[in-house]
């Protein structure tokens, strides 16, 4: 199996008025730089579709560039779509010797991003490397400058990116075309040799999301930026959250992807980043088994209208098995809301330090013992009581339930399903649950200091209690993700199960869980949406839009009739749990601030 590499070029945008005007001019000027770029950027040898990269699962992607110019640039553009490792050799030889080291360090790489210039293709020893890496890897060359230059790569038949300009732009744009952000469009402009002839060139299409600046849908930066600043100043200042990132995407364009505020309160505490990662708390519903159950359902395994206890067992002889899936998913089983177990956890149901009898990490002293789901949970959920069968009652009961019956179904665990047929695919590279096995503590955005048992701040260890007495790992909360995953994930399921030239859902599946299937609530199959007679979750948003909150202060909202993904991620449980976000009704004042300076709006 062959790698990609690819790097991205993001537009800030800022927060002065002032400066905000300013941005706008910028902007204007950066679209016309990438529409110049555009048209000269031409994609050879893509005889075999290469390009855009399709399979990102099964590939492990290098980049390695030999020139400053524009590197930093073409390496984080390539990272909004998968993980590329970056190999600088600006500073480097290119002697035979010093390629051959570069080649060890590639091996375990399957797809290879070269990012060349003129100089670099007179070089015999760049030839040889390129030579030598094509045996057993997929090598995509990214050209930059003299179209001349071209000449050296007759014997080439791998896919060669060339745009005629050096620049952060042009980094920008042919990161793009690799992974499918931008379209290959353009045609050589003369021949440059018997092989590379005039009017040459592949076409592509756009297959994922698009990084650019609102102006390209016609809509002045300072129309979102200023109302959206004063918005957040204002949860900031007054406590409601110390930390946000808002993400917009239109149309499939990424037009603002912002960082606001500190992790914490506390005096020197690290500025939120874009790339930070949250605990998503019952998005977790949507965006982990409500998929799998879409997944199964597909394949037939699951009927929605069949009964509970077909799949688990355990159901069977209690006032549960004569409940169908459909209700369950719509919250209409009668499952009581919340437990606390919490309440209920003896002396020797945990301990401060692991071992081979309490496995089960809580948070980082906090240990509960093997089984304890198997013992107590799982029970106290199975002879719990029924209320209001048929009607509307949310309740977490019900993804407990459902995780049953995909990892049942599956045969495998709810983390690893997930991974390996959606996260790993689509690009997503900080969602997962337990996020401290494979980030940094300062990657991740501290939640609430626990008092109910654990009596620590909680970081990287999820805030629901519940979740946490499993390990982390539940259907209704454990989930953590950055904002630049979800937008991936929502855009696959706004496309209709498509992202990336793959197919994850039919159409039809995406069309039935997100649509209206009740009749006592709102709710889709998993999916919440909006309520136009209590203008939820904006007073702007069509009747059309589907997605879900969750309790630490997470907002996804996908707007179909206006192809609209609104993201916003908080932490507002820190220090303690508040209602000020709610009080200050700070989504939807956001979301309303979105919809104004969309065109189609005015």
């Amino acid at each position: 199996m062959k790698y990609s590499i690819v790097i991205f070029l993001f537009c800030n945008l800022l927060c002065s008025e002032v400066y905000s005007q300013s941005q706008h001019t910028r902007n204007e000027q950066w679209l016309k730089e990438k529409s110049k770029v555009q048209n000269a950027t031409v994609l050879l040898n893509n005889q075999t579709a290469v390009i855009p990269i399709q399979n990102l699962a099964d590939n492990k992607i290098a980049c390695v560039v030999f020139d400053s110019k524009g590197a930093t640039t073409f390496d984080s553009t390539l990272n909004n779509y998968s993980k590329v490792t970056l190999f600088n050799r600006t500073d480097s030889t290119t002697l035979e010797s010093s390629m051959a080291d570069l080649s060890y360090d590639l091996k375990f790489y399957t797809t290879l991003i070269i990012q060349l210039n003129p100089k670099q293709l007179a070089d015999k020893n760049v030839h040889r490397f390129i030579q030598d890496n094509q045996i057993n890897k997929q090598v995509i060359l990214a050209v930059f400058g003299d179209v001349q230059s071209l000449t050296s790569l007759e014997a080439i038949h791998i896919p060669i990116i060339w745009t005629a300009k050096q620049s952060d732009a042009s980094a920008n744009y042919v990161a793009q075309v690799i992974f499918g952000g931008m379209p290959a469009v353009a045609r050589l402009p003369k021949n440059v040799s018997a092989k590379f002839t005039k009017g040459a060139g592949y076409t592509t299409s756009i297959t994922r999301l698009s990084y650019t600046v609102p102006e390209e849908l016609g809509i002045n930066v300072e129309d979102l930026q200023k109302p959206i600043n004063e918005i957040m100043t204002e949860a900031i200042t007054q406590r409601a959250t110390p930390s946000a990132v808002l993400m917009i995407v239109k149309d499939g364009k990424v037009i603002m992807n912002e960082a606001f505020g500190t992790h914490t309160y506390d005096e020197g505490a690290l500025p939120t980043k874009k790339t930070d990662i949250y605990d998503l708390a019952s998005v977790t519903k949507v965006t982990a088994t409500t998929p799998s159950v879409m997944r199964l359902y597909e394949q037939g395994k699951l009927k929605l209208d069949s009964l509970v206890s077909l799949y688990i067992p355990k159901t069977r002889g209690t006032n549960k098995q004569n409940t169908p899936v459909r209700q369950v998913m719509l919250h209409e089983a009668g499952f009581t809301p919340f437990i606390p177990f919490f309440n209920d956890i003896k002396p020797n149901d945990f301990r401060r330090d692991s071992s081979a009898a309490y496995p089960i990490a809580a948070s980082e002293h906090y240990y509960f013992r093997k089984d304890y789901f198997k013992d107590v949970m799982w029970p106290k959920m199975l002879n719990s009581a029924l209320r209001d069968t048929g009607k509307y009652v949310y309740s977490d009961l019900s993804m407990y339930f459902m995780k049953e019956i995909v990892e049942s179904l599956a045969n495998d665990h709810l983390e690893n399903y997930v991974q390996k047929n959606f996260y790993k695919g689509l690009g997503m590279q900080r969602a997962g649950y337990n996020p401290l096995y494979r980030f940094p503590k300062d990657a991740i955005i501290p939640t609430e200091v626990d008092t109910l048992f654990r009596d620590t701040l909680l970081l990287g260890y999820v805030h629901d209690p519940g979740a946490s007495m499993v390990g982390g790992i539940s259907g209704h909360a454990g989930l953590f993700s950055s904002s630049t995953d979800l937008a991936i994930f929502y855009q696959m399921l706004l496309n209709g199960g498509t992202y990336g030239g793959i197919q994850y859902f039919k159409p039809e599946t995406v069309a039935l869980f997100t649509s209206k299937q009740s009749r006592t609530s709102r709710r889709g199959l998993g999916f919440d949406r909006s309520d136009l007679k209590i203008k939820y979750p904006s007073e702007l948003a069509s009747a059309n839009t589907f997605g879900h909150t969750g309790y630490t202060g997470i907002r996804v909202w996908v707007d179909k009739d206006v192809k609209l993904i609104y993201i916003l991620l908080t932490n507002r449980v820190n220090p303690v749990t508040s209602s000020k976000l709610s009080d200050l009704n700070t989504s939807s004042r956001l979301m309303d601030a979105i919809y104004k300076a969309l065109p189609e709006k005015r």
